[in-house]
């Protein structure tokens, strides 16, 4: 005689047991979502960047004076023969921008560098030149949960003047510092994201919000990518550049006292060969900045300290509601602390 009960409580616990293990196993085969890296973050913020291109005159070399590029883009790391090296033909415009991410338990601050072989000018009358040209910006992303977090603020570098910005419905306000205007979002062909856009002028490659600074005339549009296109002409509209980790192996912090590529801690060495001030009012030397050169004379935060110690930087441009972090988790520039400040005690006026 067949016990049905039996049978059927039989069938529910092995249905039971079933259930149980494939509930284990997808326990154990679904693993906790990883942390963003910080490469990812970069690329995530990274600008959409209008570059403002000049054609005319000798030092314009028909455009590529105004194009963003590495500072090797011409195989080695000698920054006192940019400026010559430039007009050559076998060198590198591919895009390319340094980035670096610092991070606190409140906030990721990201820093992007944009690199000019050269600032020049196309008449004589109370202007000066140089080899080798830095600008860039600061945006400060809240860690609010979301993966990528939300970017509260910006601070950009023209020459050595520093310009600040929040995004439409940031709960961030001007504090020492006035805002200077809105960060402003564009969509990309290239990704899913709305990125910031930024913009530099011609020549002289101050960097501003757009459209704060903007095209007139000829000019690049960059986006942000994984590749680094050349522009095909002075008038490309879609170029992609390549992100750069400033704290990579080997790369620009490393490279921090290099005599060939710097003259001092945050400043590249720059001087005038090569036609640089040849009729125009002068060629200034050693005259262009890295981030951890980057300073506004008539602010509170010291020379440098927009990438080094941005939190800092951020309590005294703007007011944050809650406050935010000044404890460092991941800051590279923490271990020079000593030869930075010591760098910002004496080291000559920015003239960029």
């Amino acid at each position: 005689m067949i016990d049905s009960g039996r049978t059927i409580r039989r069938s529910w616990t092995a249905a039971a047991l079933v259930l149980a293990l494939a509930a284990v196993t997808l326990t154990v085969a679904a693993p906790a979502r990883a942390a963003v890296s910080r490469a990812d973050l970069a690329l995530r913020w990274a600008p959409i960047h209008y570059q403002d291109v000049d054609v005319t005159g000798s030092h314009a070399l028909a455009g590529r004076s105004d194009y963003i590029t590495r500072v090797d883009f011409d195989g080695d790391l000698a920054g006192r023969n940019n400026w010559d090296r430039a007009a050559a033909p076998d060198v590198s415009f591919a895009a390319h921008v340094y980035y670096s991410v610092l991070e606190t338990a409140s906030h990721w601050y990201l820093t992007y560098f944009f690199f000019h072989p050269r600032d020049w000018t196309d008449h004589p009358f109370f202007e000066t030149e140089h080899e080798n040209d830095g600008e860039g910006v600061l945006f400060v992303v809240e860690r609010d949960g979301s993966t990528y977090g939300t970017l509260r603020a910006a601070v950009t570098v023209a020459h050595g003047d520093f310009f600040s910005y929040t995004p439409a419905g940031s709960t961030w306000t001007g504090g020492r510092e006035t805002v200077d205007g809105t960060v402003r979002f564009q969509s990309s062909p290239h990704d899913p994201h709305q990125h910031p856009v930024t913009a530099q002028e011609a020549k002289g490659h101050g960097l501003k919000a757009h459209p704060q600074y903007d095209i007139v005339g000829d000019g690049i549009v960059y986006y942000p990518s994984t590749v680094a296109e050349t522009p095909g002409h002075a008038d490309d509209r879609d170029v992609r550049y390549r992100l750069v980790d400033i704290f990579a192996p080997g790369g620009l912090w490393a490279q921090r006292a290099n005599p060939d590529l710097f003259a001092h801690l945050g400043t590249f060495a720059g001087d005038a060969s090569g036609g640089c001030g040849t009729g125009t009012w002068a060629c200034s030397v050693n005259s262009a900045n890295a981030p951890w050169g980057w300073d506004d004379g008539d602010d509170l935060p010291a020379r440098g300290e927009i990438a080094t110690d941005p939190a800092k930087l951020s309590t005294e441009y703007f007011a944050v509601p809650g406050g935010l972090s000044r404890t460092y988790t991941y800051n590279p520039y923490a271990s020079e602390a000593a030869a930075l400040a010591e760098a910002a005690r004496t080291a000559p006026p920015v003239v960029d």
